[in-house]
């Protein structure tokens, strides 16, 4: 019989069940590595995170002391800081691997002592981990910028489903879609902005996203909706379900997302798994996973750009059309779940061989 692989504790910050793209990455890398016989084990923290309180840290240090020898730890990265006080007395025990999504000290909307602090404590904490998985490369070349050895770090992008392309508004305004926690790091003043002032009123813009994470955030967005009196085009559908979530896209014309950040980029991801044209702002991974074949993507910030983009994308059926072709290109050669899966195994094995 062969013999069993030591069992994995993966943790997370609070409940793994929330809908972000990051949890999203976190509950199918899991379900994906219990396929290739792997005993996962999540462990969820509790606690505030990043600027971890007490909870978190008594919670860490409790997840770290009953990780049984010779087993591996997979901490995701917005709970790292969290191990702060007990990660270097790990010398000698289980192996831990960090997974980050983006570098934390990167959020939009962090006072710069809070940014400052958390990059000195991320980067801390990076050198004292086994080995370090981002979710793009875009993740990666940022680490080794900031000092992290090459060697030490494993690109695995996250899959894409399968999706039926979608069937579009049937009449009325052209449907805009926009899927993120209404958070800064989001954008969505920055879109709601330029939707303004673009010259083609015929848009409706459906925002699905958490409106809990950051409640001062989304009421300042709903108030800045109000100012701009767009509240009849500009709906917030809240967090939605994988049912819910499908319906939005089918029904979508154009995915808008003028994202500050993104680790990867999994909604733009599912945007193109739908043949949906591309509307949205950033570099590094969101270029990686949009090219120009399948939308137009603009520097953050660029609010002139951004109206232009938008008004491109709203007034012309063509350009739409010829986008829509891109991204159904773009979506046959994404990445599955499963492949994602072999590579997070491949990841581990090798980095524990070494």
């Amino acid at each position: 019989m062969a013999e069993r692989s030591p069992p994995i504790q993966f943790v997370v910050p609070g409940s793994i069940e929330q809908r972000t793209g990051g949890y999203g990455y976190d509950r199918r890398i899991i379900s994906e590595l219990r396929t290739y016989g792997r005993d996962v084990r999540v462990v969820e923290l509790e606690g505030i995170f990043p600027n971890c309180d007490e909870i978190a840290k008594s919670a860490a240090a409790r997840a770290l002391s009953a990780v049984p020898e010779g087993s591996t730890m997979v901490i995701d990265g917005l709970a790292l800081p969290a191990f702060e006080e007990v990660l270097e007395e790990n010398a000698g025990g289980g192996f831990v691997i960090a997974l980050v999504h983006h570098p934390l000290a990167l959020e939009t909307g962090l006072a710069a002592s809070d940014s400052k602090s958390l990059s000195t404590l991320e980067f801390a904490l990076l050198q004292q981990v086994d080995h370090i998985v981002t979710t793009s490369l875009a993740t990666a070349r940022l680490l080794e910028a900031d000092g992290i050895a090459e060697h030490r770090i494993s690109a695995v992008p996250p899959g894409t489903d399968r999706a039926p392309p979608t069937r579009g508004s049937s009449g009325g305004p052209l449907q805009l879609l926009c899927v993120a926690a209404l958070i800064p790091r989001k954008g969505h003043r920055a879109l709601i902005d330029a939707l303004a002032e673009c010259a083609d009123p015929s848009w409706r813009l459906l925002c699905l996203g958490s409106q809990v994470r950051d409640r001062t955030e989304s009421e300042a967005i709903a108030a800045h909706v109000d100012r701009l009196e767009l509240s009849d085009k500009v709906i917030f559908g809240g967090e939605a379900d994988e049912a819910t979530l499908a319906a939005a896209y089918g029904a979508a014309d154009v995915f808008v997302l003028a994202s500050a950040l993104e680790g990867y980029g999994m909604a733009f991801a599912e945007a193109l798994a739908r043949g949906l044209p591309i509307v949205g702002s950033g570099a590094g991974a969101v270029r990686d996973t949009v090219p120009g074949t399948a939308g137009l993507i603009v520097p953050v910030g660029a609010h002139a750009a951004l109206v232009d983009a938008l008004s491109r994308m709203i007034g012309d059926g063509a350009l739409r059309a010829r986008f829509a072709a891109g991204a159904r290109a773009v979506a046959r050669g994404l990445p599955d779940w499963p492949t994602a899966g072999r590579e997070f195994v491949q990841v581990l094995d090798r980095a524990m061989a070494l």
